[in-house]
């Protein structure tokens, strides 16, 4: 049993290190790394899946950096503060060693898929801390087995009777005859009452259960300090041994006669050839010879073998091939690479004989317009690139393109055909790319547009080719999503005049900008974008007015005191942000989102206060100067404001106009003055700027409904 297990655990642990120490693991631990970094991505995927086997069960790898926030596993890439257990998982950089072995809940590293995706409520997993050279450790590897399959794994049945137990250094079950024990301690199992009986490597004791006396015999590992438990019946071993030692002794004198009658009739006839065989394909093994087998089935074992090691060295040759086809693809595309290199590819790979017929070649280049209403998010984006990559191979026949490929985001097509049917290939590329317009948009529910390159003779032109793609794909901004747009027609006999840049309607927006007009701003910026994009231009002439306006908008904040962290607060550029926009609608919801209502929000908390101070200063003049003859007018020339602008800020303020705040004020300093002194009523009516004090008397009985005279007695009594 111990043997069987470590030898796995010492083949994932091997692995294992391969994979943590690789140039990739390091490059992605070392540098930034997102979801929208396919290619580093791919590389890591790829190295993950060739540290998993079928012999090791590895089920899963995951791989976390704490310090850049992100976690990969098989079900794909995942922002890790995001992630349902992330907590639990980065609680394992507590451990004490850099390296163990540990039993942990499946539901930490499946949570996020489907409820099937783990039948067994446990793993057992490597855990490494990453860099695994550096001293300062910010990462976790963990490769993860099924506890279900160690089972598998120990290549053992128990006999009738017998309990087969495997605990960690911590007396945790990590296997039992019975799975449901799984994950519960040695005390549980009602056979082992006293933990220290495991002290030495390896030992036996008796123990009793349900009145049963039973024999247990253990090995500690020395490899990560499990215990390997065997628990048989004493009564059960009582009853069958003398059976078993009579089947034993008839047995082994049964085998004996016959190998020495087989031997000795057969050894001089067929022993020889045999053994010559033998040494010509490797020999008897010591485990062969361990486990009993012939030297047929050595012979026969030994053939399977080379059949199989061929078999796996021709599929790892054409993923290797596969693999390197697509990178050469990606390289002739982006850089010019020599002729004779060029060639030599081109017949590596088998390509040659396809470009010996072609005589004319284009290339289309594919992206999705927007996620904006469909029912993706960019986590989703290099999955959906990789979907159409398939879509285009199922659509567009394999001799009269190479394998698509995927860059940046681009799905990147080479289409050929012959010389003297351009018509009919012109014709040929537009019924193509129109089946995959519509077949993305059956099938995913996708709007994608194509660029359509200028037709070239040449395969070192590739590179040019793709960029006339790319080019086509640019004037988006103008012909909006969906198209389809052949590099050729772009401009074709077209002469455009530069239209004037929007000064009007810009400082208009920039006016409903400043008093915190949030309907009349983004009313205005609708208008504004209509006005840059009425005529069709080159994608060039666009990027210039936009970013004048970002430009206009930059200088209006500064002018204004705001920093540029009041307004984006994220580590990127906008400038960057919006190079990326290539949709008018896009660009337009950019700026109300980023730019224009981030600042409606910073001028009307400066305007709410700037009402609120001035509100505050009229109602303390009120309060100390409400004995005199005091008006709006005054307040104003004193707080040198508009005398209509400060009544409708102190409206807004109070709910109450100047005068009607003011005549209720005066009006209680007069009910304190009749109820707590002497104060005649003239004298009153006075203080209160009344012209006699019959106008303050019906001014009191319209309020209270009583003359002042009889307020001040009602209230003495």
């Amino acid at each position: 049993m111990n043997s069987n297990v470590e030898q796995v655990l010492r083949t994932v642990n091997h692995a294992f290190d391969q994979l943590v120490n690789s140039t990739v693991v390091a490059t992605a631990l070392n540098e930034p790394f997102s979801g929208n970094d396919f290619l580093l991505y791919k590389n890591l995927r790829r190295e993950i899946s060739n540290t998993q086997s079928f012999f090791t069960k590895v089920e899963d790898i995951v791989i976390v950096n704490i310090e850049q926030n992100w976690m990969i596993k098989n079900s794909g890439y995942y922002t890790f503060d995001t992630y349902s257990h992330h907590i639990e998982i980065a609680n394992q950089m507590h451990l004490p060693n850099t390296i163990s072995w540990a039993l942990n809940p499946s539901v930490w590293f499946y949570s996020e898929e489907k409820a099937n995706a783990y039948e067994c409520p446990y793993v057992i997993s490597l855990m490494k801390k990453l860099p695994d050279q550096k001293l300062d450790k910010f990462g976790l590897a963990f490769a993860n087995l099924p506890a279900c399959s160690l089972g598998s794994i120990l290549n053992y049945t128990p006999i009738e009777s017998e309990t087969v137990i495997i605990m960690d250094g911590q007396e945790r079950i990590l296997f039992h005859t019975d799975p449901s024990m799984i994950g519960k301690y040695a005390s549980d199992t009602g056979f082992i009452s006293d933990t220290h009986v495991f002290t030495q490597p390896v030992g036996q004791f008796e123990t009793e259960f349900e009145g049963n006396k039973y024999t247990a015999t253990y090995l500690r590992s020395s490899l990560n300090n499990w215990i390997y438990l065997s628990i048989i019946s004493i009564d059960s071993l009582n009853q069958d041994s003398k059976k078993i030692g009579r089947y034993l002794f008839l047995f082994c004198l049964t085998i004996i006669t016959i190998f020495l009658v087989i031997a000795w009739l057969g050894s001089r006839q067929m022993y020889n050839p045999i053994q010559s065989l033998l040494k010509q394909i490797g020999g008897r093994s010591p485990s062969n010879v361990k486990l009993g087998i012939n030297e047929f089935e050595i012979i026969s074992n030994q053939i399977q073998n080379l059949f199989q090691s061929k078999s796996q060295l021709e599929q790892e040759a054409n993923r290797h091939l596969q693999q390197s086809s697509t990178f050469f693809l990606m390289n002739m595309f982006q850089k010019d690479i020599r002729r004779n290199e060029l060639y030599e590819k081109m017949e590596l790979f088998g390509f040659s004989e396809k470009l010996a017929e072609w005589q004319v070649m284009s290339i289309i280049a594919l992206q999705i317009d927007t996620l904006e209403g469909t029912r993706y998010t960019k986590d989703d984006l290099e999955l959906l690139i990789f979907a159409i990559n398939n879509i285009v191979e199922e659509i567009i026949p394999s001799e009269v393109r190479l394998p698509p490929i995927s860059i940046d985001q681009t799905q990147v097509t080479l289409i050929g055909g012959m010389l003297e049917a351009q018509p009919e290939f012109n014709s040929f590329i537009y019924s193509i790319t129109e089946t995959i317009q519509s077949t993305v948009e059956r099938v995913l529910d996708l709007q994608i547009s194509i660029g359509i390159s200028l037709h070239f003779h040449d395969i070192k032109k590739a590179s040019t080719a793709y960029n006339e793609g790319l080019e086509a794909l640019k004037h988006r901004i103008y012909l909006g999503e969906h198209v389809i747009i052949p590099y050729a027609n772009i401009n074709a006999d077209k002469q455009k005049q530069l239209t004037e840049y929007p000064s009007l309607a810009e400082t208009e927006l920039f006016d409903a900008i400043l008093i915190a007009y949030e309907e009349k701003s983004r009313e205005l910026l609708k208008t504004f974008m209509q006005l840059i994009f009425k005529q069709e231009m080159n994608p060039q002439e666009y990027q210039v007015s936009i970013f004048r306006f970002l430009n206009s908008l930059m200088v209006s904040m500064e002018q204004s005191g705001i920093s540029l962290n009041q307004l984006h607060s994220g580590g990127g550029s906008l400038y960057e942000e919006l190079n990326e926009l290539q949709i008018t609608h896009e660009i337009e919801e950019w700026f109300w989102i980023r730019v224009i209502k981030p600042l409606i929000r910073i001028f009307r908390d400066r305007l709410n206060s700037e009402y609120h101070n001035i509100s505050e200063k009229i109602l303390d003049k009120i309060r100390k100067y409400y004995d005199t003859e005091l008006t709006i007018e005054k307040c104003a020339t004193e707080l040198h404001y508009n005398a209509n602008y400060l009544s409708g800020v102190f409206r807004k303020e109070t709910g109450f106009t100047f005068s009607e705040y003011l005549a209720s004020y005066r009006h209680s300093m007069a009910k304190k003055w009749l109820t707590e002194s002497d104060i005649t009523i003239k004298e009153i009516s006075e203080k209160l700027q009344y012209m006699n004090s019959q106008n303050f008397i019906r001014a009191f009985r319209k309020q209270e409904g009583i003359t002042p005279g009889k307020f001040r007695e009602s209230h003495r009594k």
